[in-house]
């Protein structure tokens, strides 16, 4: 089992382009679906969570789906996993890159990477979309987090603490409602 851990996410550390944000497609694909270690639901949370705390996204997000099948092991071992592909293509693109970084193809080949990233990146936001805005509360959060985001400097960990705090408030007002 520690073995597929750290093979599963090595192949998820492999295929992902463009950092935490486009890797939840594939960790979606291979978590959930092919190997049922975790709910789609658990990984939007360990998703959410990864994204407030320091460090990289791939790897705490690792981490607590590690921790989640085989505790600390597990976690060290999907951390590791999920690293190791990069360091390898890091350190190989580091030892040949300075003698290519300019040449057509290159350049070129770079440019199709960023375009794949960015669909990447906005199918994980379609998908995260389907499971976070689901009532009208969540998404008037959505779309004032986003005008503020865009409209202001604020450090976005304001925008994650103001809208978990008024998440939790109006789910409790709507209890004590109901009573």
């Amino acid at each position: 089992m520690y073995l597929d851990i750290f093979l599963t996410f090595a192949r998820v550390g492999a295929l992902t382009f463009g950092g935490g944000y486009a890797m939840l497609p594939i960790l979606q694909r291979e978590v959930v679906d092919n190997r049922h270690w975790v709910s789609e639901a658990e990984v939007m949370n360990y998703y959410a969570v990864s994204q407030c705390l320091p460090g990289l996204i791939a790897v705490n997000t690792a981490i607590f789906i590690g921790n989640k099948i085989k505790r600390s092991r597990g976690g060290l071992l999907a951390a590791l996993g999920v690293v190791f592909p990069s360091l390898v293509i890091i350190t190989l693109i580091a030892a040949f890159i300075s003698g290519f970084a300019d040449l057509p193809l290159v350049q070129n080949a770079f440019a199709g990477i960023r375009a794949c990233v960015f669909v990447l990146i906005l199918n994980s936001i379609l998908k995260l979309r389907k499971g976070s805005v689901v009532d009208l509360f969540s998404l008037i959060i959505c779309v004032v987090i986003f005008l503020l985001s865009v409209l202001t400097d604020l450090n976005p960990i304001l925008f994650i603490v103001a809208a978990g705090l008024a998440g939790a408030f109006w789910r409790q007002n709507r209890k004590e409602a109901k009573r």
